[in-house]
């Protein structure tokens, strides 16, 4: 019998998400490199199933800003990604690639709104190609849209979509190095039900 609830899933199958993980960051760490202009280094990824509340706590808080790049997901899968960021990890980044920072997320330009949308691309596509990679599952993000909002708020996006399949939500989690500074990842993914039971199916582990 597969999964009813996010909270189900046991601690087999949480490594084995964490091993995707793992390899989708090590590819983003690729990437990232080449985008930068840095070294980029990341060790072994988290992953936690966290009720809502608790997943925001986690996150720095309700009412803590960011900036968000959400990601919807279709194919085989059906489900959401979100990348958060916050303003010190934005000014750290538009450092590497533009040579200049912000005082506050409303003076993003455009052009600086795109780079940082890159960013959250690279760390969601690379995630992604790793899991459909590994399942031979067919999954197609959406082109990413960009947010500032408190984490609460923008959380409540996929909790509103999944939220009566459960009240809990996945974290991966890590911290990228960037030249010895450290620039939290924060991802959240949200599959349905239904395509978590799909993809632990086709991993080998579940039913």
């Amino acid at each position: 019998m597969g999964l009813n609830k996010f909270e189900e899933i046991n601690s087999i199958q949480i490594d084995a998400l964490r091993e995707i993980g793992s390899i989708g960051t090590s590819h983003a760490a690729t990437s990232l490199s080449s985008l930068l202009g840095s070294e980029v280094r990341i060790p072994l990824p988290e992953v936690k199933i966290l009720e809502f509340n608790k997943a925001v706590e986690e996150l720095g808080g309700f009412e803590t800003i960011s900036a968000g790049i959400i990601s919807l997901l279709s194919g085989q899968i059906n489900g959401m990604m979100l990348a958060l960021f916050e303003l010190e990890v934005i000014n750290l980044l538009l450092d590497h690639m533009m040579g200049k920072t912000v005082k506050d997320y409303s003076e993003l330009t455009e052009i600086e709104s795109s780079a940082i949308i890159e960013v959250g691309n690279i760390l969601i596509s690379t995630f992604v190609n790793a899991l459909s990679n590994l399942t031979g599952v067919k999954i197609t993000p959406s082109v990413p849209q960009i947010a500032i909002d408190m984490q609460g708020a923008m959380i409540t996006v996929p909790m509103a979509a999944y939220g009566n399949q459960s009240d809990y939500i996945m974290l991966l989690g890590g911290t990228f190095l960037v030249d010895n500074k450290e620039i939290p990842c924060k991802l959240l993914l949200a599959p349905d039900v239904k395509s978590l039971n799909y993809l632990l199916y086709r991993l080998g582990i579940g039913e």
